[in-house]
C-alpha cells in the first residue's frame, strides 16, 4: 500500500460526466443527478483499510443527507486482476454488506478516476446544484490504526465524517465552503500496467 493523498482539483471546475455500470443493474450518468441540491462522489474500493474505515460512516451519513437532497454515488476504479477483491461481483457483496444507499459503479477501463484527477481511496469530490466543485477533501481527521502489515483496527479512533458533514450542510443550505480544505488520503488506486496517470508519482 503507497499511502497517497489527493490531487485536489480546483475548486468550481465542473463535475466530469461519466456513464458507468452500476452494481445495481444498467448504468449510471451524471445527468442522473441533474436535480439534486449537490453531490458527493467518491471514489473507492472494497479492500483498502482507508475505506474499511470510513464505510460505516458513510453509510449512515448517506442517508441523512439523501434526505436533505443530497446525491451521493461511489466508483471504483482499482486493476480488479491485481484486486480481486475489488470485482465488481465483490463490489456487489460490498454494497449489501456495508448498506450503502447510494449507487456503486465500476470505472473498468479507469477513464473515470482519470477525469477526476482521483488518487487515493477514499478520493471525495462534492460538487454544489450547478455541479460545480465545492469540496474535495477529508472525510474527517481520524485514521484507522494500523496493527501490524495488512491489519489495522478502526475502533480506536471511529470515523465521524466530521469534515465532509459541513460542506455538506453549507451545500444543501446553498452556501459557500470555506476554501481551506484538508486533502483526504488513502491506498493509491491501483492502475492497470501501463495505465498509470502522469499525475501517479
Amino acid at each position: 500500500m503507497a499511502l497517497t493523498e489527493s490531487t485536489m482539483m480546483a475548486l468550481q471546475s465542473a463535475a466530469p460526466d461519466f456513464t458507468l455500470p452500476s452494481t445495481d443493474g444498467g448504468s449510471v450518468s451524471l445527468n442522473d443527478f441533474s436535480d439534486a441540491k449537490g453531490l458527493a462522489v467518491f471514489f473507492i474500493c472494497n479492500h483498502c483499510p482507508y475505506v474499511i474505515h470510513i464505510a460505516p460512516a458513510l453509510a449512515k451519513i448517506a442517508k441523512e443527507y439523501q434526505t436533505k437532497g443530497i446525491a451521493f454515488v461511489a466508483i471504483s476504479s482499482n486493476d480488479t486482476e491485481g484486486y480481486p477483491a475489488d470485482s465488481f461481483d465483490m463490489m456487489k457483496v460490498e454494497k449489501e454488506k456495508q448498506g450503502y444507499s447510494f449507487p456503486y459503479l465500476w470505472d473498468e477501463d479507469q477513464t473515470v478516476a482519470k477525469a477526476y484527477s482521483a488518487a487515493c481511496t477514499p478520493d471525495i469530490y462534492v460538487f454544489d446544484a450547478d455541479k460545480k466543485l465545492a469540496y474535495r477533501g477529508q472525510f474527517d481527521d481520524t485514521r484507522p490504526h494500523r496493527i501490524s502489515s495488512g491489519n489495522y483496527d478502526s475502533d480506536k479512533t471511529p470515523a465521524t465524517g466530521k469534515d465532509l458533514c459541513e460542506a455538506l450542510d453549507l451545500i444543501a443550505e446553498g452556501k459557500p465552503v470555506p476554501e481551506n480544505q484538508v486533502p483526504s488520503m488513502g491506498c493509491n488506486i491501483k492502475w492497470k500496467e501501463g495505465n498509470q496517470p502522469d499525475y501517479f508519482g
